[in-house]
């Protein structure tokens, strides 16, 4: 039989510690270097699948090529074609922006290959993640019988929610679902994914503030069980993607009780902000959720995948999850150690709860509510200023980060659709320049510029320059066209 490994007992997929030293040593320096130099680069840079196929495609080399033409090729080609999300002018959709301790917590984890599905395999790593979990708790006010897990993210706590409620219900016939208009997309996702008809999820209006309209989602739930309906779940916003809206949470909490219905709040963008001072009074209600959503990786300023669910009951989420097939009864360790596996979807998963634990141990959870605050801060500012810009006008109201607006010109009188393009260019215009990196959405229908302020680095200088560069192209493009 052929000896796969060479006179050293290393395999071909081995590298000497030597090598290995000298590749991660270049590796971090590359990471440092490009955290030093952020603010310099632009905060975003794309390329098209026409450029990008020529540089990347073909089949892969029989032989090794050489690490350093490797890495090299990964820092001019690959790398630099992407948002910098933890840029401090990327104020699109809802950056991250994680710390260097969190960081070093991905790398010892992915270096140490940790399988965290059960306590066997994981025992000081599930402990770690039951630490976190219990962190999240109390911060949010649940009681000792809650628990939770680390996800990959909002879309998969909020699939994992919809499944804790429907079997806690006992997976009724024609189950309903309720989410405000202003709720996630992921929540439509998941009620497709567990099989629920469209016809089965209830979109309830929003008020000026866009937060859920309890008055209508109560009369939906009478119509539906009226109707021979089983309302099941509702779903509130503990600060929506859109908006940053919080529904009113402890009218929904009291309104679930009565009628029965699982209480899901997903606060994977806002959910966080109770760390900040004076905030968690807009959260009042979220402690009386039987599940909520909760992104690290967004105002915990963590890296990519960091998500989580809570649930009031974690008997009720290992109830229905847990299975347990033959070939892993040597798990069954007692009721004192935790497999992970029976609270979500993946047996196979990674250690996420490391980088939490290392950022908040070694920064400490002061550093981290000052992060917060800063951003609802700028948020604040920013607000200012557009109110007293005489072309900017603000789309809704402002709130724990996210601010909506857009270019009016006082002396044009333009329609919706004109509005739209113009702002559109506008947009085009900053992301192209590599300035800030900032997105759009739509509020009642009408096309809305949209500033998401969650980066610690990000400064009021950096803010206001934005601002100023909408204001600047906003006015020369109104020029060339009343010229035109």
């Amino acid at each position: 039989m052929k000896d796969w490994n060479d006179s050293t007992g290393r395999s071909s997929l081995e590298l000497p510690p030597e090598e290995m030293r000298r590749l991660g040593y270049r590796v971090v320096d590359l990471i440092v270097d490009r955290w030093t130099n952020l603010r310099e680069e632009p905060a975003w840079q794309g390329g098209t699948r026409r450029e990008l196929e020529p540089l990347l495609s073909g089949p892969p080399p029989e032989e090794g090529q050489d690490p350093d033409a490797v890495l090299q090729r990964v820092v001019d080609d690959v790398l630099p074609r992407a948002g910098r999300i933890d840029h401090p002018r990327f104020f699109a959709f809802i950056p991250s922006s994680p710390t260097w301790p969190s960081v070093l917590g991905d790398m010892l984890a992915t270096g140490f290959n940790i399988f965290q599905g059960t306590g066997l395999e994981s025992a000081g790593p599930s402990q770690v993640e039951l630490v976190v979990i219990d962190w999240f708790r109390d911060w949010l006010g649940f009681p000792k019988e809650g628990g939770g897990i680390l996800t990959s993210g909002g879309s998969a706590a909020n699939l994992v929610a919809l499944v804790t409620g429907r079997e806690w219900a006992g997976n009724p016939p024609n189950p309903v679902l309720y989410v405000s208009d202003q709720g996630h997309s992921s929540l439509e996702r998941a009620a497709r994914i567990i099989g629920l008809p469209a016809g089965n999820v209830r979109k309830i209006p929003t008020d000026e503030t866009f937060r859920i309209d309890v008055a209508l989602l109560q009369e939906n739930v009478a119509k539906d069980r009226a109707a021979g309906m089983d309302p099941l779940w509702v779903c509130s916003n503990a600060g929506a993607t859109n908006t940053v809206a919080i529904d009113p949470l402890a009218d929904i909490a009291t309104l679930a009780e009565k009628e029965s219905l699982w209480f899901h709040v997903d606060g994977a963008y806002g959910g966080f902000a109770v760390l900040a001072p004076g905030q968690k009074e807009a959260f009042l209600g979220i402690e009386r959720a039987d599940s909520v959503t909760l992104d690290p990786h967004k105002w915990l300023f963590q890296p990519y995948e960091t998500g989580c669910l809570l649930v009031r009951d974690t008997q009720l989420l290992e109830a229905a999850f847990r299975i347990f097939p033959e070939y892993l009864q040597d798990t069954a360790l007692g009721k004192e150690h935790v497999n992970f596996a029976d609270r979500g979807v993946q047996l196979t998963r990674g250690f996420r709860a490391l980088k939490v634990w290392m950022s908040l141990q070694m920064l400490g959870l002061k550093a981290f509510r000052e992060g917060i605050q800063a951003g609802i801060d700028h948020a604040r500012e920013a607000e200012k200023y557009i109110q007293r810009s005489p072309v900017l006008e603000m789309m809704g109201p402002g709130s724990l980060g996210i601010v909506c607006f857009r270019f009016r010109h006082p002396d044009e009188d333009g329609s919706p659709e004109l509005l739209e393009a113009l702002n559109l260019r506008i947009q085009e215009e900053i992301v192209g320049s590599g300035l800030a990196m900032m997105s759009s959405t739509r509020l009642r229908g009408e096309f809305s510029l949209r500033l998401s302020i969650l980066n610690y680095r990000s400064t009021w200088q950096d803010v206001r320059q934005t601002l100023e560069a909408v204001e600047a192209i906003g006015q020369r493009l109104s020029e060339v066209r009343g010229g035109s």
